[in-house]
């Protein structure tokens, strides 16, 4: 299999249009795993680990967040809310009458990894977070994180932060992530009319979800990765989230850097395979 022979196909949720990628819409044998982009990326970030999934038996589902990749971009920021997302990426799996699936995500793809396996704990059976911890883990890390994640701050300011963001100075996009591996790519799809406001508003309209908020622990089988040459991230945030994990819970530190699915595929595919094939 390709990635372009993977189909792109789209469900109405909530009145919205929304895209996700199927590596294996006409076999419903196969086992499901459900791959959660983060900022400022796509669906299509997961390209390596869909096809390495695809070739070993499992039914790959990528879905675009609302208002990025080729999702409908919804109008009101309460719709940016990660818990109203994980409803989205909920009924995509009803929409496909699949009762249980696997779960990874990356960024604040785990964040909502992380609510959808912790609010939904029969639909989620093994789930694999990349970079981010789990949110009471988050909420609690130190100084040390709330210095690496200044950019938040940044992006609460609507208007100003995309003014900036567009620019080429030391608050553009390309400067602030500067370590993405396809950042012409990102700058491209974030100059649409529309397209930067909506993947930023996920930070607008979530962050009392993740840092106020109790949120469960979760009961599925769960691998957390964070690498060592991550800016935004520290590893407290990941190591610690095991206290919050009821099911076996394995922490890698890897090298590297914060995009692990773009940086290290091959190294990341076996490691979601051996996860996934254990009980």
């Amino acid at each position: 299999m390709t990635t372009e022979s993977v189909e792109r196909r789209t469900f109405t949720h909530r009145g919205l249009s929304l895209s996700y990628l199927d590596s294996a819409p006409d076999d419903s044998d196969r086992p499901v795993v459900l791959l959660l982009h983060g900022f400022p990326d796509t669906a299509r970030m997961w390209d390596a680990q869909i096809t390495a999934l695809h070739a070993a038996g499992y039914r790959c589902l990528a879905p675009d967040t609302v208002g990025c990749g080729e999702s409908q971009v919804a109008a009101k920021l309460a719709d940016y809310n990660a818990r109203t997302i994980t409803e989205d990426h909920r009924a995509l799996l009803d929409h496909l009458h699949i009762a249980r699936a696997a779960v990874i995500g990356h960024d604040w793809g785990a964040v909502l990894a992380w609510l959808l396996a912790g609010h939904d704990p029969d639909r989620i059976h093994h789930l694999v977070a990349l970079s981010v911890g789990h949110p009471m883990a988050y909420a609690r890390a130190g100084a040390d994180q709330k210095l690496a994640g200044w950019y938040i701050i940044f992006f609460l300011m609507a208007g100003l932060s995309e003014t900036l963001l567009r620019g080429d100075g030391r608050f553009s996009l390309r400067r602030v992530f500067r370590s993405h591996p396809e950042m012409d790519e990102v700058m491209t799809r974030l100059a649409k009319p529309g397209r930067l406001t909506a993947a930023l508003r996920i930070y607008r309209a979530s962050l009392p979800t993740v840092l106020l908020q109790r949120q469960p622990a979760v009961r599925a089988n769960t691998l957390g990765i964070w690498s060592e040459g991550d800016r935004f991230l520290v590893e407290s945030q990941m190591r610690d989230s095991g206290r919050w994990v009821d099911g076996d819970w394995t922490f890698e530190r890897v090298p590297g850097g914060h995009w692990i699915p773009l940086e290290q595929p091959d190294w990341l595919n076996a490691r979601i395979l051996d996860h996934l094939r254990s009980r």
